[in-house]
């Protein structure tokens, strides 16, 4: 189950504040309202929206509301809870037979383990059921990498439609250095647009893109646990030894669960 990913706000937010501490800092009797700039936030979001629109299909882009929530949540799995299931399913289907564990179904709520254990039940060969679910997998890291895409192209991009917008005001103080009250106001624009950019791309998108990719990496590794205890399930393996085997995905200190803690199942005769 999803859950907010507190530790994304939290970053930005302080991100956000330790920036407008600093300018507050050291305004020398100004204010914060001199860092905004209409002219440079128009570049920037403008000039980063028709890329991004340039670049993207729309089909592509109705992704991108969906890819900025997951930025923000998080799944809480439980490996050693995992590992459990698949030794209470392996341990059902030696007793009972593999059509028993459509009944011990009732309580997974990954669709991704019921659609292996159904694979299983209908008598399918392992190798193929591993290619099935794999294929799923594959199938998954594709679209999140698609939609992780317009996240890593907006970090590329803002920075250097921060650097247009420097050249733009530097062209328009260049053009009026007759009128030295021209220069500040344009020099503004040239230095604030650079700012903007880059602050999007190294706080917003390249920081959600990254997180979004270990994420994947993270449910792509829980998917190969799923598919290891399904292939284990599927060939009628001893409980303690689909525990050891599905244990070398742990890191090292969840490994503590005991051997006797799983009791091998009374087969029947």
């Amino acid at each position: 189950m999803k859950k907010l990913d507190i530790l994304t706000p939290i970053g930005i937010f302080i991100g956000i504040t330790a920036v407008l501490l600093a300018v507050y800092s050291n305004t020398g009797g100004g204010s914060i309202l001199d860092f905004v700039q209409i002219a440079s936030i128009l570049v920037v979001f403008g000039g980063l929206s028709g890329a991004i629109l340039i670049n993207f299909s729309l089909a592509d882009l109705r992704l991108l509301p969906k890819v900025m929530k997951e930025a923000f949540q998080s799944k809480n799995q439980n490996l050693q809870d995992l590992i459990d299931t698949f030794v209470n399913l392996s341990g059902i289907a030696r007793r009972e037979g593999l059509l028993a564990l459509e009944a011990g179904l009732e309580d997974v709520q990954d669709p991704f383990i019921e659609k292996g254990v159904l694979l299983a039940v209908d008598g399918i060969e392992p190798d193929i059921i591993k290619d099935i679910m794999m294929a799923e997998v594959v199938a998954m890291e594709e679209r999140h990498r698609k939609g992780r895409n317009i996240l890593e192209k907006a970090g590329e991009y803002a920075p250097a439609w921060g650097m247009i917008g420097t050249l733009v005001g530097l062209v328009l103080m260049l053009q009026n250095l007759n009128d030295p009250t021209t220069l500040g106001p344009n020099m503004a624009v040239a230095l604030l647009t650079t700012l903007y950019g880059s602050l999007l791309a190294n706080l917003v998108f390249i920081p959600m893109a990254n997180k979004l990719a270990m994420s994947t990496e993270e449910e792509v590794f829980i998917k190969q646990i799923v598919v290891e205890g399904v292939i284990g399930v599927q060939s009628g393996q001893n409980p303690k030894i689909l525990q050891e085997k599905l244990s070398a995905f742990l890191p090292n200190h969840m490994k503590g669960k005991k051997e006797e803690d799983i009791e091998e199942p009374v087969l029947n005769e």
